[in-house]
């Protein structure tokens, strides 16, 4: 159980504070609603380039590592198709260091373009690295288009071609984080150990001044029902072949989303899992076989991603898959494999809420997609999950018309 405190500034900006008097270390992380699904179909990877540009210098702080590091912090960021999130850790007792960074940049960046040069060639050399010259970095350039027809889901958080970052003017740059960093177009969740009051005026100090700008209004065109099954083949120089399947779900508030992830987990979260057990360890079929689901905003993919052994063909390793998917929509689900699941579940759950930068972040997320409070019930949400909903599930899910197939084919590998 995570108790918070939630207020809001007159700019809009949403604050949750958790107390952790245990830890002297605190956590500050602040969520920006916007990824890669915002951008322009024809500039995307703006989200991404903003993650480095962030780290380039504000109005009054050039260097911004450097002040939080003399407080006994670090910092970092990620982005994602639907959000950019920065976080730091410091010490409790240095915390008001991170508020007046995190507000300097939120306020202004230098904007400068010797910064803009610097973060466009990292971002470049990024997507040089691990996406074009890495083996299978292009999985995901390749797959999203071919799940997505319509939604912007269909492009990488790194951007869909080099040419938008190498392109991205000035102008460009300033239009994108005026239109979407803006005190109400972002979540500040904290965890210290320190007194509410405190938290209460450090945030009123360093971000109320900072005007609540209008940000565009999300309107994404929603993506098709697919109708039809749909295949890509490509040829690349990797060690093996591959295989990834992706299967349109419910997005991350939607009602079957629990369901789709436990599915996932029965299917390959540990060696007793059916892809463990029947494919790679009982009849060695593939080298590694995983099933995951993405967590989207909008509606998401369930994935199946494998390698099958030497000697077994691509086509051989899709029938293979099916399958298993076909056993899991025909057989009963018993209630020792469901809870065993379930149980690692909660596992996973409680141990997340060790790290105060996790609570922080996760009370950041859970604010955005409903309430910071469903973090406290997010367990209940699987625990009511029975085997006929799972199975009800997976038989709608795993249709093949619902699904995409990426089919990664090694050079010279017959």
């Amino acid at each position: 159980m995570i108790d918070f405190h939630r207020f809001e500034l007159s700019n809009g900006l949403k604050v949750i504070y958790h107390k952790d008097k245990f830890s002297p270390i605190a956590a500050f992380n602040m969520l920006y609603d916007v990824g890669a699904r915002d951008e322009n179909a024809h500039k995307t990877g703006f989200a991404h380039l903003f993650e480095h540009l962030m780290f380039g210098g504000s109005l009054n702080v050039k260097d911004f590592d450097k002040p939080l590091q003399f407080a006994g912090g670090q910092s970092n960021a990620f982005t994602s198709n639907d959000i950019t999130n920065y976080y730091m850790t410091l010490p409790s007792v240095n915390l008001e260091t991170a508020f007046w960074l995190e507000s300097d940049r939120l306020n202004m960046l230098s904007f400068s373009e010797r910064s803009l040069e610097i973060q466009r060639k990292v971002v470049i050399e990024e997507f040089k690295q691990r996406y074009l010259n890495q083996p299978y970095g292009d999985i995901w350039l390749l797959l999203r288009p071919l799940c997505y027809k319509v939604h912007p889901y269909k492009w990488a958080t790194i951007g869909e071609k080099i040419e938008h970052i190498e392109d991205a003017s000035m102008d460009d740059v300033k239009s994108f984080f005026f239109q979407h960093y803006s005190p109400k177009n972002a979540i500040l969740s904290i965890t210290a150990n320190l007194s509410f009051s405190t938290i209460e005026k450090m945030s009123e100090k360093w971000f109320s001044p900072i005007e609540s700008r209008n940000t565009i209004l999300r309107s994404l065109p929603k993506e098709p029902i697919q109708k039809k099954k749909r295949e890509l083949w490509v040829e690349r120089d990797v060690p093996n072949d591959a295989i990834y399947i992706a299967f349109h779900m419910d997005a991350r508030m939607g009602r079957n989303y629990h369901c789709a992830d436990l599915i996932s987990d029965l299917l390959s979260r540990g060696k007793s899992a059916r892809f463990y057990s029947k494919l790679i360890k009982e009849n060695p079929k593939f080298i590694d076989l995983s099933a995951f689901v993405m967590g989207s905003l909008d509606e998401g993919l369930f994935v199946i991603a494998g390698k099958p052994v030497k000697g077994v063909s691509l086509q051989e390793a899709y029938q293979l898959i099916r399958q298993e998917l076909n056993c899991l929509c025909e057989d009963s689900i018993s209630k020792r494999e469901l809870d065993k699941v379930k149980n690692k579940i909660h596992s996973s759950l409680t141990f997340q809420e060790i790290s105060n930068l996790n609570k922080a972040m996760s009370l950041g997320y859970y604010e955005l997609f409903d309430k910071a409070e469903s973090i406290n019930s997010e367990f209940n949400k699987y625990k009511s999950i029975d085997a006929n909903h799972l199975s009800s599930l997976a038989n709608t899910l795993f249709q093949e018309k619902n699904s995409s197939v990426l089919f990664y084919k090694a050079k010279n590998n017959g």
